[in-house]
């Protein structure tokens, strides 16, 4: 208990309620700091950004989606330490990467002139090469790690109570997600980018600090229970039973693979759509303010969704919610080929606000229910390469679709095969058991 407390002047065991609440309050903190490593928070500084560096649209989406397929391959390590040292140290380290990465990149353009000037070129390949390895840690540190971390985090610290935790966490972080773009947007307007990325980071910094404080590992290294218990465990009595499967035993089971793919195919739907959101309302005679409104409706739907079968996690079977989720996916797939007409997007507002509803119980609750907790971060870890690999290659896809066949309604087309795929794989999906 002594090592799990060390650099802290917080004892978990003195606290007059559960400490697990104090852990949900700041491991959800944890998750919306990872906002300026999400596409939600870079696509804010894209055109500020690839302007000074002089890079043109594709290149910089090239450098954004390399950085983001290469840290893809280092998650999943990530996960195997989440698992040897816990969340506190992993997420306090990722904190500072990510704040070094944010500072690094606000003096990227005097980088990359410096180094034009060294090597006597001047050549675009110069800043895209230093955006692209910015973006690896900016993607790494803050989409996988910290997000990982401050998630397994708060579900290490519950079990029975998992789905209602996550409900409250789920619309924190919702609305949190949802606020960030006008929140940096305003950020930028005032102070530029480059100084608004040094504030974040100086943010950053600061936040780290609190991790050491207040992140705690799980609460059996305070003979804590799980869940809220205030019982101190006795030596005598007899532990609760989890059975545990390590990441080689649940790569065998099916569950694992079709809970991994559909949350991956989430990721690429939802990072695909909002990084061309424009671009794809625009190709069906939309103006930008009615293709950004769309957003408001699909998170209310989000939210509600995310809110109930949280709750109801605790309860019901996960493989009911796997289901829900890939035919949620069919009707967004068809309202994104029917975009033309209002009921296709009816159909793409439902089907995308289930899925993300769905996206952040699966995500959280289903692995520590389906696999246990001793080694949750190299599971959660291996799912979350899949899904920073789908963010990583959604934009170019995405992109593709439209400039060299014409029409964005392709992509909803190899959504559908990939979907019935899926739901021909899912039929027979189980829980796990040791």
């Amino acid at each position: 208990m002594n090592n799990s407390n060390k650099f802290s002047f917080v004892n978990p065991v003195k606290f007059p309620f559960f400490y697990g609440y104090v852990i949900l309050f700041i491991g959800t903190i944890g998750v919306f700091a990872s906002v300026p490593g999400q596409t939600v928070g870079v696509s804010v500084f894209t055109d500020p950004l690839k302007d000074a560096l002089e890079l043109t649209r594709n290149q910089f989406s090239n450098a954004y989606m390399i950085g983001t397929f290469i840290s893809a391959f280092f998650v999943g390590k990530a996960g195997v330490l989440f698992d040897k040292f816990g969340a506190r140290y992993v997420a306090f380290f990722a904190t500072v990467i990510l704040g070094i990465a944010l500072l690094v990149c606000s003096v990227s353009v005097q980088i990359s002139e410096t180094i034009q000037q060294l090597l006597n070129i001047n050549s675009w390949i110069v800043p895209f090469v230093v955006i692209t390895i910015l973006f690896f840690f900016m993607r790494l540190s803050g989409q996988g790690i910290l997000t990982m971390a401050s998630r397994n985090m708060i579900m290490m610290w519950f079990n029975a109570n998992r789905g209602k935790v996550n409900s409250v966490s789920s619309i924190a972080i919702s609305l949190g997600f949802s606020s960030a773009p006008l929140f940096l947007n305003g950020l930028i307007d005032n102070n530029g980018w480059q100084q608004s990325w040094q504030l974040i980071a100086l943010s950053l910094f600061i936040f780290s600090f609190f991790i050491l404080q207040f992140y705690r590992n799980k609460p059996e290294d305070f003979n804590l229970n799980p869940d809220g218990a205030l019982k101190i465990i006795k030596k005598t009595k007899t532990p609760i039973v989890e059975h545990n499967l390590t990441l080689d035993e649940a790569k065998k089971t099916r569950a694992f693979w079709m809970f991994g793919l559909i949350l991956a195919f989430n990721s690429f739907f939802i990072t695909g759509f909002t990084f061309h959101v424009v671009s794809i309302f625009a190709s069906q005679d939309y103006s930008k303010t009615q293709a950004i409104a769309i957003f408001l409706p699909i998170s209310i739907i989000a939210v509600t969704v995310s809110t109930i079968c949280n709750i109801m996690s605790d309860y019901v079977q996960h493989k009911i919610y796997l289901f829900i989720m890939l035919f949620s996916g069919l009707i967004a797939s068809i309202g994104l080929i029917f975009l033309d007409s209002t009921f296709g997007i009816y159909l793409l507002i439902g089907g995308l606000g289930i899925l993300g509803g769905l996206f952040g119980v699966i995500n959280a609750v289903t692995w520590p229910r389906y696999y246990g907790r001793k080694y949750l971060g190299a599971i959660s870890g291996k799912v979350m390469s899949f899904l920073v690999f789908a963010s990583a290659v959604a934009p170019s896809l995405f992109s593709y679709c439209f400039t060299n066949l014409g029409s964005y309604s392709y992509i909803g087309y190899l959504n559908l095969v990939f979907l019935t795929f899926l739901i021909i794989g899912s039929v027979k999906v189980e829980r796990p058991h040791k």
